[in-house]
């Protein structure tokens, strides 16, 4: 069997740790799992070198690299600062919409000379 038929087995992020040997906490792949695999997916789309290597020890270490990567990001932040879902870019974007300057508010300052 080659590196992407045992890939199709997987099933869980903690499958794919253990096989691609990346060390994790559970409590980290617990609350995250999702947002890990999802990130590893965006890693994998975003690499454009990986569809050319043909030797599986070389391409399961780039999936490592992807997979530690961003396993990683949820270690050193969380789900809704990373916005890895559609959903959590979106509520980003009316979040940053709704912001107006305290001095639009206020209008233009007037000085009396």
């Amino acid at each position: 069997m080659s590196f992407k038929d045992d890939l199709d087995d997987l099933e869980t992020a903690e499958d794919f740790l253990r096989f691609l040997e990346v060390p994790y906490e559970q409590r980290v792949v617990h609350v995250n799992r999702l947002h890990i695999l999802q990130r590893f997916h965006d890693y994998l789309n975003a690499d454009e070198g990986i569809d050319r290597i043909d030797d599986d020890e070389a391409l399961a270490e780039r999936y490592r690299l992807h997979l530690t990567r961003a396993y990683h990001d949820f270690v050193v932040s969380n789900a809704i600062a990373e916005k890895t879902f559609k959903v959590h870019k979106d509520e980003a974007a009316k979040a940053a919409n709704r912001f107006v300057p305290l001095d639009q508010l206020l209008g233009a300052p007037r000085f009396v000379g």
